[in-house]
């Protein structure tokens, strides 16, 4: 029989000071990571915060943006989080999309799946040789180093620090496979999609790199939402899944799960003026059902137990697209489930 897979989580707070609380909390119940989104915050600043916050859970970025920062920055901000943590600390990173990249945060995007190998081998080879004093060359086309005379006077918790990535693609998905340490899935990431499209590609870049199954830690994200009520939980999650139904460059995605057509309602219903706070009116049972982890404390527990064998661990996240009271009950109810979990 497969090991039931890991649970870790991705807290959330309205406030620095309840993010640590939820954190913490999520540590006692037993998650194996926290991991720290970016969007509405960065990344790093709070993965710092709860890492100094917490004594055993593993703090994870998932995911920061590979672009946004350069090399060294990363890499000196791993440096000083996997420090606050002892050695607790795993870099996520994803690329984004194109418009994230050049409209938000005025970097490039170039080749993305070129840029993000360059990226982990520049943080690689800085957290690797920070120390020692010795020039830091690398050629590239995207991120070349030309470090000299540097050296980094602290000690290193570690010498490397593990890197996942995150990706959907098929090219960034063998990447993973290829140099990741982890893999980190899109948010709606069901069995099927996991079993059918991700680890063909991870396996061809675990091939590729001569490495096992093993070596790598694939990780699945999922929006959750427990409740007595099975029929609230679903709408509490009906969100999330509205948010991505929305967006037309996710139709192979929904048509694969046999879903296209619910998801054309979605669209239609945000182009005809629905706002983003009301697609989850328009979202069918059956996305909710196929695409997050939603309904009775048993119905997730059974949907968890359906990636054994196919992922080693799964972050649950609780739905944001509610009023903050929602959000809070349904991070409480998640807690206790992880706390249920490892009984």
């Amino acid at each position: 029989m497969s090991p039931r897979p890991r649970i870790t989580y991705g807290p959330w707070g309205q406030t620095l000071a309840e993010l640590v609380a939820a954190s913490r909390a999520a540590e006692d119940a037993g998650a194996e990571v926290v991991w720290l989104p970016e969007l509405h915050r960065s990344a790093t600043i709070p993965a710092a915060v709860i890492a100094g916050a917490t004594s055993h859970v593993k703090v994870g970025t998932a995911i920061a943006l590979a672009f946004a920062r350069s090399p060294m920055t990363t890499a000196l901000e791993a440096l000083d989080i996997d420090e606050a943590s002892e050695g607790r600390f795993i870099l996520g990173l994803g690329s984004g999309v194109k418009r994230l990249n050049e409209d938000w945060h005025n970097v490039q995007w170039g080749k993305p799946v070129a840029h993000i190998r360059e990226t982990v081998a520049a943080i690689r080879h800085f957290v690797a040789n920070a120390g020692t004093g010795h020039p830091m060359i690398l050629e590239g086309e995207h991120e070349p180093m030309r470090i000299q005379g540097y050296e980094r006077p602290f000690a290193q918790a570690r010498q490397e620090i593990p890197v996942y990535l995150a990706g959907m693609g098929p090219a960034m998905t063998k990447l993973a496979g290829r140099i990741g340490t982890g893999w980190i899935s899109h948010e709606l990431c069901s069995p099927d999609w996991l079993r059918e499209r991700a680890l063909p590609a991870l396996n061809e870049g675990l091939q590729a790199a001569e490495r096992r199954r093993e070596d790598l830690d694939v990780v699945v994200s999922a929006s959750c939402s427990i409740d007595a009520d099975g029929a609230l939980a679903r709408r509490r999650a009906a969100g999330v899944a509205g948010f991505y139904a929305s967006v037309r460059t996710y139709a192979d995605f929904f048509e694969f799960h046999g879903l296209g057509k619910d998801q054309e309602r979605v669209i239609e219903a945000f182009r005809s003026g629905t706002g983003a706070e009301h697609l989850a009116d328009v979202v069918s049972t059956p996305i909710i059902d196929a695409l997050t982890l939603a309904g009775t404390a048993s119905e997730v527990g059974a949907r968890i137990e359906g990636y054994a064998g196919l992922a080693d661990s799964v972050k649950i996240t609780p739905p944001t697209h509610l009023p903050p009271e929602e959000t809070r009950r349904a991070q409480d109810r998640i807690i206790e489930f992880i706390r249920e979990w490892h009984a």
